[in-house]
């Protein structure tokens, strides 16, 4: 429990009635959580404008509530506060509700198109075998220690966030390794926290149903290297040509990592294999688990914000070369029959061409590839023909599929997609409806020893339709289908 005094420090308040010297249990941007003691926020969501539930949150006796525009009538036991943007307001007062549990630890936010997930990931795994406990909070699942907190958002909403914060402090940590989406940044979700550093990992089109130009995007992206303090490091792939764009306003100390330039952490492919890479970081070889130049940027990058904490090099790379990806990043099987089977999160264009690129890279002459990919719903429509077109290009055959297809019909997106079809490309392409049955039908194409790429998904065990969520898991269709097909 907290004061309303207390939880205004560092807000921006234009406007107060009623007494600040009030307990506050617990705060609330959601109407239908309030009850006795709750601090309700009203903030601005996509869905729904939380304005529209003062009157609601007052009558289910809020202590007080905060908003952009006080409310024409006021009930005379609830204090209003008013201030420039509630969703600021939000981060900043959750922070302060919790103690600030992000200033008690070393936290390091990743952001960017491609490589979040895997570079938490493995920055989570490498400081636990390094010794110490450690929080992660990812797209696939968020942790403290070992324990698994299963993971709605890429980056939670700021009561959330700052509650998990602080149950990984409780617990001991000494550091916490987060996703920066887009999409926190621009709502505010991580106002109020201390940041020890952030990573910028690439930056490609996404997202734009949301930001609507890649120029916002851009912008929503570097606004978090923008935020961080005087102390913190922002390390950026140098090889991404708006990687230095990116700190241009920073605070922070600049470091960069490449695989191409002389930076201050680089690194070389030696070998790029179905078993692995291997590298030669600043100078030491080391092997790896992991596959593909993406991951070899990842492995960088997480090799960087290690040593930038202060860890030993060569301890480091030791433990980086037992390390596995996350679940659902270049996720692999072998079947009875020898066909390998690749599940991958890639549903963004350039996404899908690093990972097809990656199999180009380390298939045999008389490898096949099949992939099997399609596009979400309600999502930017832009990238579904460019995909497409990917897919045929680096493909021997492309079997489009539905992916979320949440609530449009999915055989429109499948149309969206088809528009990326060459003609030339037509006879190598097939169209399948129903994923399930997409993968069967590749496994059926496959010979022993072919590739087959099943594009989009990754992590996920859900199917999103008209609203709800189906039990799907590519993974687990891919290995029941290789058994009851014999292959």
């Amino acid at each position: 429990m907290q004061s309303l005094q207390t939880l205004l420090h560092k807000v921006q308040v234009l406007n107060t009635i009623g007494s600040l010297d009030v307990p506050v249990e617990s705060i609330a941007f959601d109407s239908r959580k309030v009850q006795a003691g709750v601090l309700f926020v009203a903030v601005r969501g996509v869905q729904a404008d939380g304005h529209a539930f003062i009157t609601k949150a007052a009558e289910a006796n809020a202590v007080a509530i905060v908003c952009e525009e006080l409310p024409v009538e006021k009930n005379s036991a609830v204090t209003y506060i008013q201030v420039k943007d509630s969703a600021e307001a939000l981060g900043q007062m959750a922070s302060n509700f919790y103690d600030n549990p992000s200033a008690k630890l070393k936290l390091v936010g990743v952001t960017g198109t491609n490589g979040k997930t895997t570079s938490v990931t493995l920055l989570h795994k490498l400081f636990r075998e390094l010794g110490y406990h450690v929080g992660l909070l990812s797209t696939v699942q968020n942790q403290i220690n070992e324990e698994i907190i299963p993971s709605t958002h890429t980056t939670p909403d700021a009561v959330t966030l700052n509650e998990l914060l602080a149950k990984m402090v409780k617990a001991g940590c000494t550091h916490c390794f987060m996703e920066v989406s887009s999409h926190a940044m621009v709502q505010h979700r991580v106002v109020g926290l201390t940041f020890a550093g952030g990573v910028f990992t690439n930056i490609t089109h996404d997202h734009l149903d949301y930001h609507e130009t890649f120029d916002a995007y851009i912008k929503a992206k570097k606004s978090f290297f923008d935020m961080l303090p005087k102390g913190a490091f922002a390390l950026v792939n140098a090889d991404d040509k708006r990687g230095l764009v990116m700190v241009q306003n920073t605070r922070a100390s600049i470091h960069e990592f490449s695989l191409r330039k002389a930076t201050e952490f680089k690194a070389r492919i030696i070998d790029n294999t179905i078993q692995g890479l291997h590298l030669e970081i600043d100078g030491n070889e080391i092997w790896c688990k992991l596959i593909g130049a993406f991951n070899a940027y990842n492995l960088l990058g997480a090799y960087g914000v290690a040593v930038l904490l202060g860890e030993d090099p060569t301890e480091t790379l030791t433990v980086l070369s037992a390390l596995d990806s996350a679940a659902g990043r270049f996720d692999y099987i072998v079947s009875d029959s020898q066909i390998t089977g690749i599940i991958d999160y890639a549903h963004t264009p350039d996404a899908l061409e690093n990972v097809l690129n990656t199999i180009q890279q380390i298939r045999t002459p008389l490898q096949k590839v099949i992939t099997i990919v399609g596009c979400g719903g309600n999502r930017d429509a832009a990238k579904r023909p460019v995909m497409a077109d990917i897919a045929c290009r680096l493909s021997d055959k492309v079997i489009l599929t539905s992916d979320n297809p949440r609530f449009e019909e999915p055989q429109t997106i499948l149309a969206d997609m088809q528009k990326g079809v060459k003609p030339l490309d037509y006879k190598k392409t097939l169209s399948v409806l129903d994923r399930k049955e997409a993968i069967n039908t590749a496994i059926m194409l496959a010979e022993p020893n072919d590739i087959i790429l099943v594009a989009g998904k990754g992590h996920e065990t859900y199917q999103e339709i008209q609203g709800v969520k189906y039990p799907f898991d590519d993974k687990q269709v891919l290995q029941e289908t290789f058994q009851q097909l014999g292959k």
